[in-house]
């Protein structure tokens, strides 16, 4: 099973949140600290293991150009400089980053905290706006949808540096205080400080105990929040599909749904890809013949990716399909699929362009009170499609863009999903199109540490 990077961090990411109770990790440190010999030992045993890592299985012997043992040495010798561990960290991070790769990063030990920012940031064309604000926190208080974001902590936002900023203070370095530059929808400009909720959490974890039960409940309010919806509205199915992890028996029975449809619109938006198999399977049921996908181009061969076709029972009607900013990996994949074979219309906005195959790789380390847990994505194949085009760092550009603005967003309007019913052949008031399929917050506490996602 392949994840692309930002499903892999959803999930990886949410379940060391959760996994953190029973593992121990290290101790905090103040910028002004030195680390100790022993947690500094471990550090550089994390950025030589990456490195070790990268050298056996990425994806190009020749590290698309970069010179990968020189980059080492360069980090390594400025291990002997840090003082915290965010900065050890955030080295590792760097070693990994210098491939430009979206698929190949660190997974840093879960903290012994979670923490919650209380708000969502999303490009939307070429500009970040707060896309959701969680009731009940500060960021409720200072913070609106549909606000532009001008700078984040300093640092203008656009498409490159989104996804690195949410790395950075989601997982290396969470903050305590956000400082967002917003400009509303009228125009008016201001600096708001947003405060983190922090909670503190045990090392140690009973499963037998509330604490233990409470686990169990935040993975089944994880698996909750990414479950396929779908409304029947006349001759048009619309199927909200968050991620693709689902098996084959579920993508058949959803189609079969589709099929008593003359059209089917497929909302692929913030969709961060997942499993390949059930990419083969979604494209396999939109199309009477077999079709590749990609040429997977790996270290040693390239070999191709085909969807085998369901034949009459696969979809023949009208298809439209929604992707925006944070559709990324199989997401594109499918909806490029589409367009190049003339299958259906693509709206929305262009793509993340995140397009690659990795495999999660898990490390430990044995500490002082217990195993010490962390890990590496790392690119094992390019994908090329058909038309001898790699989607990486480039993403898709839809059929029709259809953008909101900051007052759409405020005003919960969706603009690109009433357009792609207007070609599916319905009519939706733009603010009920936005009430369809409302974002759901987790628990508090259960939420990534990440202001992008």
């Amino acid at each position: 099973m392949r994840f692309s990077a930002k499903a892999m961090m959803l999930f990886v990411l949410a379940f060391a949140t959760l996994l953190v109770k029973s593992f121990p990790t290290f101790p905090a440190q103040t910028p002004q600290q030195k680390l100790d010999p022993t947690t500094a030992n471990r550090v550089e045993e994390m950025l030589r293991r990456g490195y070790e890592e990268v050298q056996k299985k990425y994806f190009d012997r020749n590290y698309k150009g970069v010179d990968w043992d020189g980059k080492y040495k360069e980090c390594d010798s400025k291990m002997k400089e840090i003082t915290s561990l965010a900065q050890g960290y955030s080295l590792v991070a760097g070693l990994m980053m210098t491939l430009d790769d979206s698929h190949t990063f660190f997974m840093p030990p879960p903290r012994p905290v979670r923490v919650e920012y209380g708000f969502r940031l999303q490009m939307i064309g070429d500009r970040a706006f707060i896309a959701h604000v969680r009731p009940d926190t500060d960021a409720d208080k200072k913070l609106h949808v549909g606000d532009e974001v001008v700078a984040y902590n300093r640092f203008t936002v656009n498409r490159d540096s989104l996804w690195k900023m949410t790395y950075y203070y989601g997982q290396l370095s969470p903050l305590q205080i956000s400082d967002l530059i917003l400009k509303s929808p009228d125009g008016q400009q201001r600096d708001e400080k947003v405060e983190t909720k922090v909670q503190e959490l045990p090392h140690n974890l009973n499963y037998t105990t509330n604490e233990g039960w409470k686990i169990i409940r935040e993975q089944e309010n994880i698996q909750h929040q990414l479950r396929q919806r779908h409304v029947e509205s006349g001759d048009v199915m619309i199927w909200k599909m968050p991620i693709f992890k689902i098996d084959n028996d579920q993508v058949d029975h959803l189609f079969g749904i589709a099929r008593k449809h003359k059209a089917l619109i497929l909302d692929l938006r913030e969709n961060p890809g997942g499993a390949e198999l059930t990419l083969q399977r979604m494209v396999g049921n939109v199309f009477d013949h077999e079709v590749k996908i990609a040429d997977r181009v790996g270290r040693t061969e390239s070999k191709p990716v085909v969807a085998k076709s369901r034949g009459k029972d696969a979809y023949a009607g009208k298809l439209v399909v929604l992707i925006d900013s944070r559709s990324a990996s199989a997401a594109e994949l499918f909806a490029r699929v589409m367009q190049l074979e003339k299958r259906g219309t693509v709206v929305g906005d262009r793509s993340a362009g995140a397009v690659m195959e990795a495999k999660h790789y898990n490390e430990s380390q044995s500490g002082n009170t217990g195993v010490i847990n962390y890990g590496f994505s790392i690119t094992e194949a390019n994908l090329i499609m058909t038309d001898a085009k790699s989607l990486e760092h480039v993403g898709l550009v839809p059929d029709e863009v259809v953008l909101p603005t900051g007052r759409d967003l405020a005003d919960g309007k969706d603009l690109a999903l009433v357009r792609a019913a207007e070609l599916a052949g319905l009519t939706l008031d733009p603010v009920q199109a936005g009430k369809l399929f409302p974002f759901e917050w987790l628990p508090m506490g259960t939420e990534l540490a990440t202001p992008g996602q």
